[in-house]
């Protein structure tokens, strides 16, 4: 994918060490009552850590808390989602609150409080270049994206509001994000999307021709999605 991003803005930089330091001291205790509570209902290990890609692709190791066991089908296979999610699992998502050690990863300079979601490495190749400008700038705790369906949207639809933050990055614009994700997580709006615990995959989606997207042979799957 293109190697192009944008220069983050002093003020972004500013608000995001500033409030992610506060909310770390101020989260700390809730953070390992959490801890405590995701290792008793399942085990070892407490936190998620899975490489993503960030600003101008580059590959960074996001933490959350974790929300589905490990189990295993008779093919050695993880199990689908809906069969490993926890009903703590469940709870941590609909309130977001597994994303509370995302903080780490704010104050260390690899997200922001405010982007796109940071996604699948397996789906950069699959972006389209249009797609793929959602790269531009530091991947976010919540976005655009979240506010207008979280899950519950089609993988275009979602595109089309990463690529619209980025072209309307503010400082205000931000803080309207912000204040429309603690309405969405108090409603738990778009939690899911029909049918699934979470997204279905974008590259699944693509080679099965119900997404628009990049093709392995370079050509674009131009399908009508339907979730």
């Amino acid at each position: 994918m293109s190697g192009q991003g944008r220069t983050i803005p002093l003020w972004k930089k500013t608000f995001d060490v500033a409030l992610a330091t506060v909310l770390l001291l101020v989260a700390a205790l809730p953070i390992c009552i959490l801890a405590i509570w995701v290792y008793l209902s399942m085990g070892r290990p407490v936190f998620f850590r899975q490489v993503r890609p960030g600003l101008k692709g580059a590959l960074f190791g996001l933490v959350k808390f974790r929300t589905m066991t490990n189990e295993r089908g008779e093919d050695g296979e993880l199990l689908p989602d809906a069969a490993r999610l926890t009903r703590a699992g469940r709870f941590l998502r609909a309130t977001s609150l597994d994303e509370l050690p995302e903080l780490w990863n704010i104050l260390k300079g690899e997200m922001s409080f405010v982007g796109p979601r940071p996604l699948l490495p397996a789906y950069l190749p699959y972006y389209l270049p249009e797609q793929a400008r959602r790269h531009e700038v530091l991947p976010g705790l919540t976005g655009l994206a979240q506010v207008s369906g979280r899950n519950a949207q089609t993988w275009e639809a979602r595109f089309r509001h990463d690529v619209e933050y980025v072209d309307t990055l503010s400082f205000w614009g931000d803080m309207k994000i912000l204040a429309r994700t603690a309405w969405t997580v108090l409603r738990r709006d778009g939690v899911n999307a029909e049918g699934h615990e979470t997204m279905p995959r974008f590259d699944e989606m693509v080679k099965a021709g119900t997404t628009r997207g990049r093709l392995p042979d370079g050509q674009e799957s131009a399908g009508e999605e339907a979730i």
